[in-house]
């Protein structure tokens, strides 16, 4: 079984700070994206017929967009 070897402690302090900042802003920022989709989530469940409407003037658009011309 091979362990996870930390290579941050053979860097100097700036790099290994640099490094964790970087890592935590990507946590970060997965967070935020994650919220956001829960919230949007939310906000689409209250409006379920909206959904199905919008799923189908789609669909419409792309059917008339598709038709050759002439």
């Amino acid at each position: 079984m091979q362990r996870h070897i930390d290579d941050t402690q053979q860097l100097d302090s700036k790099t290994r700070r640099k490094l964790e900042d970087q890592r935590r802003m990507q946590f970060r920022r997965a967070i935020e994206e994650r919220l956001e989709a829960r919230r949007l989530d939310q906000e689409i469940d209250d409006y379920p017929d909206l959904i199905a409407l919008n799923y189908l003037a789609s669909a419409r658009s792309a059917r008339r967009s598709a038709r050759p011309v002439g």
